[in-house]
């Protein structure tokens, strides 16, 4: 079966970016124990890395490089920004669990957008966070293989596009969810 939209993919792979000394840098990997598992061509993810398995069969390698353009844009200076403590406060505290620098942490902006931010830096009045992809700037270079290609399941198809049509609870009341396993 080739890759294509709507499809359950998982596939191994290496991600490597540019390393300072021109050698590539190992930033992430997928195995074959833990692979990346993802509903083709549903926006979970970038476009390009889509475009580069398409049509890929099951036990096919790959080996492609995606410019910053194609993944995740140019490192944006103005996106590093200084937040008063007290939105990382609770009753006057910090919950230094969770608020660390080097940490990502979840924010909403003033429209209701979710965003991650990583915690540059602590001062006893201010949290600088930086609101860049961790991978912004970055051209990174992708080889694996193609370890699955099937049909999606209807738990994988629910858990992206919400609600319960196999089991009859339709996601409206967990009390009558039963065993279906939605909530």
């Amino acid at each position: 079966m080739k890759i294509a939209n709507n499809l359950s993919v998982a596939v191994e792979y290496e991600l490597f970016v540019d390393g300072e000394n021109g050698e590539l840098e190992l930033m992430e990997r997928a195995t074959a124990e833990t692979p990346l598992s993802f509903i083709f061509g549903v926006g979970m993810m970038l476009p390009k890395f889509e475009q580069n398995l398409k049509g890929l069969d099951e036990g096919k390698s790959f080996d492609f490089t995606l410019t910053q353009d194609e993944a995740y844009g140019e490192y944006d200076d103005e996106a590093v920004i200084e937040l008063e403590r007290a939105v990382f406060e609770i009753d006057g505290k910090l919950d230094e669990e969770i608020v660390f620098e080097g940490n990502v942490v979840p924010l909403m902006d003033t429209e209701g957008n979710r965003l991650q931010a990583q915690v540059v830096s602590i001062t006893d009045t201010h949290v600088t966070v930086d609101l860049n992809h961790p991978l912004a700037g970055e051209t990174l270079h992708f080889k694996g293989k193609v370890l699955r290609v099937s049909e999606a399941t209807e738990e994988e198809l629910n858990a992206i596009f919400g609600g319960c049509s196999g089991c009859g609870c339709h996601g409206e009341d967990e009390n009558d969810c039963g065993s279906c396993g939605c909530h």
